[in-house]
């Protein structure tokens, strides 16, 4: 065994020697950036030093761009076909301040930039970003820092707001790094077949990770603190001229959060700044789909994923896409400040005139565990007047709210539809009279060992049905509040309990109002 371990030693120094060995007259295996002029210095901008090493590989046909540690400020890096960035422990790519006229690239004349915001229409207006591009990768342990991005928008050049921007590529890895204050967007992926996306960290103000219009993506293994925006986000916008499906993800062992940008690096993990949030509605460093959503969502799994001080799970479809064929498993949360589940089809109809009606259909989310949620928005599942959200199954959830802080003369007897709402939010529909779900219009719905309590004190019912056409639930308890009803149906049809302790086991064919 010892002669083993020696022999793989030894074969794991010789390539290592062979990658990373000073060059020489042969053509390098990789392209140190400094060999190319950039000091890393933190003071010089090494633009053209890093962008003159992409294209010594690229005429190569490839190879490793490799950062050492330093701090090399740039502006915008022009990623080619068959290119690796490596950023190594101690290495720091630095978005550097605008002066002047000198900064970065100017955002390239939109294929759209109607139906969506101005950041998700353009890519060139980054601190590293590529366009129709095939085999790139950004790895290692160094540090992408977006201190001269803004967090904002539309501007024209030479400000820049993005970390990374990529637009019509395929076969992407990014890997290992992290980013600090990425900008409007850490990470912008548009249109991208085949994307891996690992064990990064991002601390960010603004999003995390948006993946637009893309295909066969995998996120694992990923930290992302976004208190001023989502987290991981998918979308699928109109940006690039035309509807574009994001199907084919996976989202699994991530971990999302809304503590002050820069305190998640740091490990202090504060949580002061929630009025810094653009919509002033709390921390924000969730998994979200939407809003933007033409394109529609495809078979999505999201899977061990970790939510802290942040909002809820958000399944949005309000622009005329499908959503459909999502599972969402062994999540747990705490300290949420919105619903903990939210689920919306509306008629935003942020598109091309004529485009159809979105539906949200085929969604099932299992093995949930909350502790402390925001009470006042409950769980919403919330589908449309003209067109009802299908086929969901929640099974195995547990959920405890905190006691509600607002006079209970603002809860809202009737809940407003906001179907072409401009902006989908919990909060938009004010204070929900039940403190765990509040269902409309939806049609066959199941809920399987599903549990909701209370912390302190509340007054409202647990469960408000209403339009609803065909519920079954089966072993749902809910905490009962003094003189207030568990389940109150409105307009349901086909409803079914059974094998609970605290809903008595009860089948209507048509209920037009009831409360058990």
């Amino acid at each position: 065994m010892g002669t083993n371990y020696f022999n793989m030693h030894t074969l794991l120094a010789f390539i290592f020697c062979a990658l990373f060995s000073p060059k020489t007259n042969a053509s390098p295996v990789y392209y140190n950036v400094k060999d190319f002029g950039a000091k890393g210095d933190g003071v010089t901008i090494d633009t053209d030093a890093i962008n003159k090493s992409i294209e010594a590989a690229s005429r190569q046909g490839g190879g490793t761009v490799y950062f050492p540690a330093g701090t090399y400020s740039s502006y915008s890096i022009h990623l080619k076909s068959n290119i690796s960035l490596y950023i190594d422990q101690g290495a720091t790519i630095v978005a550097a301040e605008p002066k002047g006229n000198i900064g970065y690239d100017a955002p390239e004349p939109a294929s759209n930039d109607t139906y969506q915001d101005f950041g998700h229409s353009h890519w060139h207006n980054s601190l590293i970003w590529g366009e129709n591009l095939e085999n790139i990768s950004i790895l290692g342990p160094g540090t992408i820092y977006g201190k001269g991005l803004s967090r904002g928008g539309p501007y024209r050049a030479p400000v820049g707001n993005k970390a990374i921007a990529l637009k019509l590529c395929r076969n992407v890895i990014l890997k290992d790094f992290t980013i600090l204050y990425g900008g409007h967007f850490g990470i912008l992926a548009t249109g991208i077949d085949n994307m891996t996306i690992s064990n990064l960290k991002i601390d960010t103000n603004r999003d995390g990770i948006d993946v637009d219009c893309c295909r066969n993506v995998r996120i694992s293994d990923c930290s992302v603190n976004s208190p001023w925006d989502d987290a991981i986000c998918l979308k699928s916008s109109y940006g690039l001229g035309f509807a574009r499906a994001t199907e084919n993800v996976t989202i699994t062992n991530c971990q999302v959060s809304g503590y002050d940008r820069g305190t998640f690096i740091k490990g202090t993990y504060e949580r002061k700044e929630g009025h810094l949030v653009p919509d002033h509605e709390g921390p924000t460093g969730r998994i979200k789909f939407g809003t933007e959503s033409n394109g529609g969502f495809k078979n999505i799994t999201i899977t061990n994923c970790v939510f802290d001080f942040c909002r809820g799970l958000a399944l949005e479809t309000v622009d005329g896409g499908l959503l459909e064929d999502v599972t969402i498993s062994n999540i747990t949360m705490r300290d949420i400040v919105n619903s903990p589940i939210f689920l919306r089809l509306g008629r935003r109809m942020r598109g091309p005139a004529g485009t159809p009606k979105g539906q949200l259909r085929r969604i099932n989310i299992s093995n949930m565990v909350v502790y402390n949620a925001d009470s006042h928005f409950s769980s919403l599942i919330l589908g449309d007047a003209e067109r009802d959200i299908e086929d969901v199954k929640l099974s195995n959830i547990r959920i405890f709210y905190r006691p509600i802080d607002s006079a209970e003369s603002v809860i809202q007897k009737v809940v407003p539809e906001d179907s072409k709402g401009s902006y989908p939010e919990p909060q938009k529909f004010g204070v929900i009279p039940a403190y765990g779900f509040f269902i409309r219009h939806v049609k066959n719905i199941q809920m399987d060992n599903v549990e909701v309590s209370f912390l302190g004190k509340e007054t409202r019912p647990a469960i408000v049905l209403d339009d609803i056409d065909n519920i079954e639930l089966n072993n749902v308890e809910a905490q009962k509040a003094p003189g207030a009803p568990r389940l109150v149906l409105k307009n349901v049809t086909e409803f079914t309990s059974s094998l609970s302790k605290s809903i008595p086991d009860k089948r209507y064919k048509k209920v037009s109002e009831k409360e058990l």
